[in-house]
């Protein structure tokens, strides 16, 4: 018996009661994983290969740079 099987034969067996539980967390796990796009990973393996900019200030500092640069 697979796992998925074995999964639908124990749903039968959850009272009412706590199904709702159930259902909840098989909804949080059905969701995909998110894999980030094309240009987020340029960006990390940029950053990763020593490349980018690294900011570790604030976040109002953070705009006020971003700020300047336009």
């Amino acid at each position: 018996m697979s796992n998925r099987e074995f999964a639908k034969s124990l749903i039968d067996q959850i009272p009412e009661s706590k199904l709702f539980y159930v259902i909840s967390y098989l909804q949080g796990a059905a969701i995909p994983e998110e894999v980030p796009n094309i240009e987020t990973l340029e960006s990390m393996t940029e950053l990763e290969s020593g490349g980018g900019i690294r900011f570790t200030g604030s976040t109002e500092d953070l705009f006020t740079e971003l700020a300047r640069e336009d």
